[in-house]
C-alpha cells in the first residue's frame, strides 16, 4: 500500500504530529507500506533529510494559514499514485487543499485531528476560537464531513471532539497512537546526560520534557515543586523543551520568586542520547498539562521504565491509571501538589513496581508497530470497501 501524508510542517519544534509521521512511516516499512509526505515547508530544510519516506516541500506557505497555490494542483496531479491520503492536523491550508483536490474523487482521504478539536481551546482562547469558528464555517467542517474517516488517538479525544463546533458530522475511527521503543544503552545515555549536567548526579530528578507552553501547566509545577524541594535537598527539577522568550522569562522569574532557581535546570530541547539519558536518569516524568491530546513524551518515558505523573487532561490518563503506570490528578495547583506528594511518599519498591508497570503499559497500548498496523488495517479496510462499492453495478 502507498500512502501520502499531508502535514503543514516537518519541523520537530512543531510538536508530536511531526514525530508521529516519522515513526508511523518507519514502522510501516516492515510490511511493505511506502509513505510520501508533502508539506508547506520551504524547500531545502534540514529536517527533510534522513527520513524513512520521500518528502515534497511546496512552501513556504503564506502567513500562519500556510496558503500556497502549489498544493491543490500537486494533489490533483499525484493523488492517483496513492491508495490513501492522510491529513495530519487541521486549521491550516494543508487540510483545506486536500478537500479541494480530492473530495468526491476515487482516492479516499483520512484526517488525524491530533487534538485540535479539543474544547479546551474554546475555553482558554476565546478570540482564537472565534477565528477558528469562521474557518470551520467556511470550509473546515467540510474537510471532516467528506473524509472517509476522522482518525482519533484514543476514546477520550473522540469524545471531546464532539463538543467544540456545530455541524459536526464525521465518520469516527479510534486507531491509537504511539512511538517506538528506544533501542538505546540506558547506562551510556545517562553518562552522556550527566556529562553535560554533572550537577544532577546523585539528585532525585523530576523531568518535564515537552514543548514549554502556557497550556502545559509549568507554572503549577514550579509552585508545587517549591513545596517539595523544601522537604529534601536532593530533589531537582529539569525543564527540557523549546520555549519562547517571553514565557521563558516569566517562568524563570517565577522560579526566582519562589527561591528555587538553583534547584531548577532549563536545558532547552534535548535530542538523541541526551534525551534518552534524561528519561532514564529521572525518577519520574511530570506533565500537569491543561490539554494534551496524546503526549508522545509520556509514552517515551514509559518505554524507558520511568513512571509518569500527569494531569487528567492528558487524554491517555485512563490507560495509565488502570495499569498503575503513574499517578493522575487534576490540572490544578492542588492536583499538582498531589502528584508530587503521592510520589514522594512511595518507597523504593513501589517506585520500581510502577516503573515495570509503565513499560508493560507502553507495550500494551502505545508501541508504534502495533499502532501503525492498526492504522494501516483501518485505512485498507475502508478503502477496500469503497472500491468494492464503486465496482458494483448500479440498480435500475
Amino acid at each position: 500500500m502507498k500512502v501520502l501524508h499531508v502535514i503543514a510542517s516537518l519541523d520537530p519544534r512543531r510538536g508530536g504530529p511531526t514525530e508521529g509521521v516519522r515513526q508511523i512511516a518507519r514502522a510501516s516499512l516492515e510490511w511493505g507500506q511506502r509513505t510520501t509526505v508533502v508539506t508547506l515547508d520551504p524547500p531545502g530544510m534540514p529536517y527533510h533529510e534522513g527520513n524513512p519516506f520521500q518528502s515534497v516541500a511546496l512552501g513556504p506557505g503564506m502567513l500562519t494559514y500556510g496558503y500556497t497555490p502549489k498544493l491543490a494542483p500537486w494533489l490533483r496531479a499525484h493523488a492517483a499514485d496513492f491508495d490513501a491520503v492522510i491529513v495530519d492536523g487541521i486549521w491550516q491550508y494543508s487540510s483545506f487543499a486536500v478537500w479541494r483536490a480530492l473530495h468526491g474523487g476515487p482516492v479516499p482521504y483520512f484526517v488525524f485531528t491530533h487534538g485540535m478539536l479539543d474544547p479546551y481551546f474554546k475555553r482558554a482562547y476565546p478570540l482564537k476560537h472565534l477565528k477558528k469558528s469562521i474557518y470551520w464555517a467556511l470550509g473546515e467542517y467540510r474537510v471532516l464531513r467528506d473524509a472517509r474517516a476522522v482518525l482519533f488517538t484514543c476514546e477520550e479525544e473522540r469524545r471531546l471532539a464532539r463538543e467544540s463546533f456545530r455541524r459536526y458530522r464525521v465518520r469516527e475511527e479510534v486507531v491509537g497512537y504511539g512511538t517506538a521503543e528506544p533501542v538505546v544503552d540506558a547506562a551510556a545515555a545517562k553518562r552522556v546526560f550527566y556529562a553535560k549536567y554533572p550537577q544532577l548526579q546523585q539528585r532525585r530528578v523530576l523531568l518535564f520534557l515537552s514543548r514549554i507552553h502556557d497550556k502545559k501547566g509549568v507554572d503549577l509545577l514550579l509552585e508545587a515543586y517549591a513545596v517539595l524541594a523544601a522537604t529534601d535537598p536532593a530533589w531537582h527539577l529539569v525543564l527540557a523543551g523549546p520555549c519562547d522568550e517571553d514565557l521563558g522569562r516569566r517562568l524563570r522569574g517565577q522560579a526566582a520568586g519562589l527561591g528555587i532557581e538553583a534547584r531548577v535546570s532549563w536545558t532547552g530541547m534535548l535530542n538523541g542520547d541526551e534525551k534518552w539519558g534524561a528519561l532514564h536518569a529521572a525518577e519520574a516524568f511530570v506533565l500537569p498539562s491543561h490539554q494534551e491530546n496524546f503526549g508522545i513524551a509520556v509514552a517515551e518515558a514509559m518505554a524507558c521504565g520511568t513512571p509518569v505523573l500527569i494531569s487528567d487532561q492528558v487524554n491517555i490518563w485512563r490507560e495509565i491509571e488502570l495499569d498503575d503506570a503513574g499517578i493522575v490528578a487534576a490540572d490544578t495547583l492542588e492536583g499538582t501538589h498531589e502528584l508530587l506528594r503521592r510520589w514522594s511518599r512511595l518507597d523504593a519498591a513501589a517506585r520500581a513496581r510502577m516503573g515495570e508497570n509503565a513499560v508493560a503499559c507502553f507495550r500494551r497500548h502505545f508501541e508504534i508497530r502495533r499502532v501503525a498496523r492498526t492504522i494501516s488495517e483501518t485505512i485498507e479496510r475502508l478503502a477496500t470497501a469503497d472500491r468494492r462499492l464503486a465496482a458494483q453495478p448500479l440498480a435500475v
